[in-house]
């Protein structure tokens, strides 16, 4: 998993390097490029992967580990594509906090998409260290932690979410299922009732709706 002491050293040093005009027409030149393969990933994740190989082949470019990583999560290889993340995260030529940041979240969830919340967790907490209290991380943690019955956890930070953010649905359904899980109900159930009243018609909200009720029915309450 990454580190954050190593990542911040090596951001530093690199820092300390003029960047040369030659070493900005290389980088305009890879950022089109993985522009161009994670759009192919969309619809074409095995061309993506082959033209991700043929770029690792003339010099391993940052772009290049990018590529070919979220292609092999596309191709259902989601274990390879997240560790393969997480070492372009580590590496030297990474680049900025942004870069680095980037690559742990598409690594979280793609630990997340192999069924691996311990993994994610993990992963998402570096995340956080270099991105403290962004929404979407907060959002994806808290999405590991209920897959690992963390509710109070979960629940800590989509509380932390939904104070900036009070009409973000999807966090308001996340949290509707750590407060049913910790017995809140009355609470839960507010909660789908703000979220329905952006998505009326949502078919998950009125599931969880019923269970929340189902499980305060069998609670006694």
């Amino acid at each position: 998993m990454s580190s954050l002491p190593f990542m911040l050293s090596a951001l530093a040093l690199m820092q300390t390097t003029p960047i040369t005009e030659a070493g900005k027409a290389v980088h305009a030149e890879e950022t089109a490029r993985l522009a161009n393969c994670l759009t192919l990933v969309e619809t074409d994740p095995e061309a993506a992967y082959e033209d991700g190989l043929a770029w690792l082949s003339g010099g391993g470019r940052p772009g290049a580990r990018h590529c070919t990583a979220v292609a092999l999560i596309a191709l259902g290889h989601p274990e390879e594509g997240a560790a393969r993340l997480e070492d372009l995260a580590n590496a030297p030529d990474a680049g900025g906090l942004e870069e680095r940041a980037l690559y742990l979240t598409k690594a979280g969830n793609a630990w997340l998409l192999a069924g691996a919340p311990e993994a994610a967790l993990v992963t998402l907490d570096n995340a956080l260290k270099l991105k403290p209290g962004e929404t979407g991380l907060l959002k994806d943690r808290a999405t590991a932690r209920l897959s690992l019955e963390q509710w109070q956890l979960a629940l800590n930070d989509l509380d932390a979410i939904l104070e900036d953010t009070p009409g973000d649905v999807e966090a308001l359904e996340l949290r509707a299922r750590a407060r049913k899980e910790l017995g809140q109900y009355d609470d839960a159930l507010a909660d789908i009732a703000m979220a329905r009243s952006q998505l009326p018609d949502n078919i998950d909200l009125l599931v969880l709706r019923g269970d929340i009720r189902e499980a305060a029915r069998l609670a006694g309450n």
